[in-house]
């Protein structure tokens, strides 16, 4: 097996059922990477594909050994797979993209020159995106929520399609959280990063593999997993709520005492029931808030406690193992 020489450029492309559109991404990087005149290499992770990906990027190996594979036993996650790419990168420069042709390969030249200028890390900026309306509205609307409520700065309509230097390289594979936004993790590094806008396109072939269920989890990793303005806005809340609830004991207790018409009614006419039933449902509405919000950093502390490893691999084709990967079966 002629394992990874270090090489410029490593382009880590997660794959989860993308054998659709393969045929036209094989053939979109060998023009795009050609053109770049430097030495590279491109590694696929199969993210537990079932349809035919894994036999497809096989013969892609077998054509352009340049083209090497990394196979999950199971489905991990996308932000998983870009990790596992990331260990076994060994290029100086490292780029992460999506197989399906939504990042266009053809903008890796700009990156690269934006590289040579100084910069340790070049992201694309989508300035427009060929989604439905709904969907767009969603990016915008999460990407300006999270800018706020961040402790860092994480850039607008930023995705995961860039290209880093080296040392930015290796900082992201020393964290070893697994809940894991790598967006947010690119910005929190720090070092000189810039953007490159293109314009994001639609899907070549194949169906999104981000559903809505998928998205509201890579959403709520971005948000937890960057600020703790959750956990303060629930102590605003029970404030807030505390301080709302004796105003309305004290206006009760006026209203009772002096028998003045409130909305056409004194107090002796109503009975109570109304505003107890009413005051239990606002306060056990807000409890469940406040303890759902608190549950979600417990869950995020009970996954990282656990240590399990964060990827199986099933087999390498072109590459060496990594001390992070739990090997199922690597090939010889």
């Amino acid at each position: 097996m002629n394992f990874a020489k270090n090489c410029e450029l490593s382009l880590i492309i997660p794959c989860y059922n993308e054998a659709e559109v393969l045929p036209l991404l094989a053939t979109r990087l060998l023009k795009s990477l050609a053109a770049l005149n430097l030495s590279w290499e491109v590694i696929f992770v199969d993210d537990g594909s079932v349809d035919t990906t894994s036999q497809q990027l096989a013969a892609m190996h077998l054509a352009e050994p340049r083209f090497k594979v990394l196979s999950f036993s199971r489905n991990f996650g996308h932000q998983t797979a870009i990790y596992a790419g990331l260990s076994h990168a060994s290029g100086q420069w490292v780029g992460i993209m999506d197989a399906d042709l939504q990042d266009p390969p053809e903008i890796l030249s700009s990156c690269m020159e934006k590289l040579r200028e100084g910069y340790d890390v070049v992201y694309a900026v989508r300035r427009k995106r060929k989604e439905n309306l709904l969907k767009r509205i969603a990016y915008a609307l999460f990407y300006r929520i999270l800018k706020q409520v961040a402790e860092i700065d994480i850039p607008l309509d930023s995705g995961d399609f860039c290209v880093m230097s080296r040392p930015v390289v290796e900082v992201l594979r020393q964290l070893p959280e697994r809940n894991v936004f790598l967006r947010g993790l690119r910005a929190w590094t720090g070092f000189r990063q810039i953007g490159v806008e293109y314009e994001r396109e639609a899907r070549a072939a194949g169906e999104t593999k981000y559903p809505l269920k998928k998205l509201v989890r890579l959403a709520t990793d971005g948000i937890f997993a960057f600020s703790t303005l959750p956990l303060r806005l629930s102590i605003y809340l029970g404030l807030f709520v505390l301080l709302a609830s004796m105003g309305l004991g004290f206006f009760n207790i006026a209203w009772r005492i002096f028998g003045f018409r409130f909305m056409g009614h004194t107090a002796a006419e109503l009975p109570g029931w109304t505003t107890l039933v009413c005051g239990m449902l606002f306060l056990g509405g807000v409890q469940l808030l406040i303890l759902g919000c608190i549950g979600e950093y417990i869950g995020r502390i009970y996954s990282e406690v656990k240590q399990r490893p964060r990827w199986i691999v099933r087999e390498t084709l072109g590459l060496a193992p990594q001390g992070e990967d739990r090997v199922a079966r690597t090939e010889p």
